[in-house]
């Protein structure tokens, strides 16, 4: 093991590096500007930010989808140009929002396949990361499906198998919730959960609308008008009322009850979570 093995396995590394990044779609309004930002390896990002921020352009600058004018994105300290965008969308892959403008193959087993295919995956070993990866999204029981009788959250799940298969080291969430109804939302946000159980390495930027998702995330990066204005710990960042009200964010459910239960002289902290704050409810009875 060389000193950049060790000082790596010390200290850990960076699986996102953007430094100083504009961009622009008409060279006349900059929808990025001076955009600088690091991800650690195994961490659970969210971009917050209203319509027109620039959160869902930013991700697709990360794989390479649109070109930068001026800046620099590394990926797991490969610097992403024209000749390294391959080998940076085997690093950094994206689901959008819409599963079925992502649907390729005419069953399930078809379209996790694909990206295997492209990338020349012997057929043998091919069949096993299908099943393996649409077991780790529970999707194995519908391999055989057409995405016609798939509900939006099952495509959603195939979708990110299509994804997991290639092995990435960084996974973009593009509101990859946003479409779903209320039960496909809360077992994608499970299925994140497993993700990270599963592979601890693996580096989640979910780009999104929803607090109660970017609550859950290790660290929150609220975009206004292409700029970056707030980094921080979600309890952080949503209990900062000042922060909230410029910004004009919603309020987690969990940050609100705190508010009515601090409002009823019940004394609550940054720690506590549903569960403890659902047992000083009760002494309130």
């Amino acid at each position: 093991m060389n000193f950049v093995d060790e000082y790596y396995i010390i200290f850990g590394m960076d699986a996102l590096k953007i430094e100083h990044l504009y961009f622009s779609y008409d060279e006349k309004i900059e929808t990025l500007k001076d955009i600088n930002l690091t991800v650690k390896k195994g961490a659970y990002v969210s971009l917050l930010g209203h319509n027109g921020s620039g959160k869902s352009t930013l991700g697709k600058l990360i794989v390479g989808l649109l070109p930068f004018e001026k800046g620099n994105i590394s990926v797991s300290n490969l610097t992403l140009n024209k000749e390294t965008v391959s080998q940076i969308r085997n690093k950094a892959a994206i689901v959008f929002q819409n599963p079925d403008n992502q649907f390729i193959g005419i069953t399930v087993e078809d379209d996790i396949a694909f990206s295997l295919e492209n990338r020349n995956i012997p057929r043998d070993e091919m069949a096993i990361k299908v099943k393996d990866y649409a077991r780790k999204v529970g999707m194995e029981p519908y391999l055989n499906k057409e995405p016609a009788y798939l509900s939006g959250g099952q495509k959603q799940r195939v979708a990110i198998a299509d994804a997991l298969v290639i092995n990435p080291e960084i996974l973009i969430l593009d509101e990859a919730t946003s479409m779903l109804d209320p039960k496909g939302k809360s077992d994608i946000l499970e299925l994140i959960n497993k993700m990270r159980l599963d592979n601890p390495d693996l580096t989640i930027i979910s780009i999104t609308h929803d607090v109660e998702e970017a609550y859950l995330s290790d660290e929150v990066i609220i975009l206004e008008k292409g700029e970056i204005v707030a980094t921080g710990n979600p309890k952080e960042i949503f209990l900062n009322k000042e922060l909230v009200d410029k910004y004009h964010l919603d309020i987690p459910f969990e940050v609100s009850l705190k508010e009515k239960l601090n409002s009823l002289g019940v004394k609550t902290t940054k720690e506590d979570n549903l569960e403890t704050l659902g047992d000083k409810i009760c002494q309130l009875k």
